[in-house]
């Protein structure tokens, strides 16, 4: 029957919410609700007490508690104002207990019915919060001392038709009813506190999933430290650097594929070869910067190794020839795309550029420079299955990687470009490693 009138009370409780209510204004409008409720409960039971055994005055405050309640949750439902209900009810519940005790006589003769005003301060802080209820609790105690005050020097007899016994049934009730009553709102409001903190601690974990696959789309996107940047506020990304080594990777003869193959099979070829590029660079600690239909473009000493902080450093260089050797032997696994093998080739330079972040929507991180547009332009004079570099990158990755040239090339806005094919590295060299960092300063 209780669980029953709490779910009642609790239906109640969430009829008489507002529609953007916080979880925190939900729960105290509900325990408003069902204090008022229990409190009324609590009424008719002396209510019917008191008029059956001839206590006519008394029995007449507990009624008009119950109208006044009634007339306030009525306003209530019907104007939405919960800090006049707020400061009705809780007013009740403070004066209508005292109210009752000096109609009745002394503190014995009511059987400390004043016990029910308690509710008032421990529902402040319920409803209100541990400093607004600090009035509360002083009126309480004053008007407990007024009471003290009554008995020590007004005290009378004992009412008319009230044995000690009586009294003492009285007292019992009064204390497990107050009692009850607390107990009760204390558990629910509990119980209440800790769904709302699990709900918001799934949100919360909710809300760290959501952050942290957004962080992992942004580092998509960009390179980490540009990335924190951004969200820092900076509204410009642009910075220059004087030593990076550029690679564009091209895959031969793909538009005239492209034609002959489905969309599925393309798109496809396409993700496998770039996913395995993309894994490459993360390895190599290189960025990829994009891709431009079915070419790819990494860049090394924008970010990169803890070592390659000095202009003269090429630790970046060394990991951008590495990554490229291992993209040829890659593509020679592949299977064939209908009778088509796909085959790469390869165009590299180092030299200066300019970085930055462009646009607002779908944004980039972009390299500008003639060390790009040269990348760009050596790549496409490579031959399928090739590695072209420039002169600068040969200069000063000669000693570790073995070339063939040099090879001048005519290169359209640049007019004779000399180049070098890599052919592998020098014998006793291996693959890129941070224990080669710094031999290579």
């Amino acid at each position: 029957m209780i669980e029953r009138l709490r779910r009642r009370l609790n239906e109640l409780g969430n009829r008489a919410v507002a529609e953007g209510d916080t979880e925190q204004d939900r729960l105290r409008r509900t325990l408003l609700i069902f204090a008022s409720a229990l409190m009324g409960f609590g009424s008719m039971l002396w209510l019917v007490i008191y008029w059956a055994m001839g206590i006519k005055f008394s029995a007449t405050v507990p009624l008009i508690y119950l109208a006044l309640t009634a007339a306030s949750v009525g306003y209530y439902l019907h104007s939405r104002n919960f800090d006049v209900f707020r400061l009705v009810q809780i007013s009740l519940f403070l004066f209508v207990p005292f109210v009752m005790q000096w109609s009745i006589g002394s503190y014995v003769s009511s059987s400390g019915v004043m016990l029910w005003a308690l509710l008032a301060p421990v529902g402040a802080i319920l409803i209100y919060d541990a400093r607004q209820s600090i009035p509360w609790f002083v009126a309480y105690i004053v008007l407990a001392a007024v009471s003290g005050f009554f008995d020590y020097y007004l005290a009378t007899g004992l009412p008319k038709n009230v044995s000690m016994q009586t009294i003492a049934v009285f007292f019992t009730l009064n204390f497990v009813a107050i009692s009850s009553i607390l107990y009760v709102l204390v558990t629910y409001s509990m119980r209440q506190r800790e769904k709302l903190q699990a709900a918001l601690d799934h949100e919360h974990v909710l809300l760290m999933q959501a952050q942290a696959q957004s962080e992992r789309l942004l580092l998509n996107v960009l390179p980490a430290p540009i990335a924190a940047r951004l969200k820092a506020g900076d509204d410009t990304i642009a910075d220059g650097f004087s030593n990076v080594t550029v690679m564009f990777a091209d895959i031969k003869d793909f538009t005239q594929l492209s034609g002959d193959q489905s969309p599925i099979v393309i798109v496809d070829s396409l993700n496998r070869v770039f996913s395995h590029f993309d894994g490459l660079a993360e390895q190599y600690g290189l960025e990829k910067i994009k891709t431009i239909g079915d070419a790819y473009m990494v860049a090394g000493g924008l970010i990169g190794h803890a070592d390659d902080r000095s202009a003269h450093s090429h630790v970046h260089t060394h990991a951008m020839l590495s990554m490229a050797l291992d993209m040829l032997a890659y593509m020679e696994t592949l299977p064939p795309v209908g009778n088509t093998r796909l085959r790469l080739h390869i165009g590299l330079c180092t030299g200066p550029v300019v970085a930055g972040v462009i646009g607002l929507k779908k944004f980039i991180y972009d390299l500008w420079g003639d060390t790009v547009n040269l990348a760009s332009r050596v790549t496409d004079k490579a031959s399928a299955g090739r590695v072209l570099v420039d002169s600068n990158t040969h200069q000063c990755m000669h000693a570790w990687y073995a070339f063939s040239g040099p090879i001048t090339l005519d290169v359209r806005g640049k007019g004779a470009v000399t180049a070098y094919e890599l052919s592998g590295r020098r014998a006793g060299v291996e693959a890129f490693a941070p224990m080669l960092t710094r031999s290579l300063n």
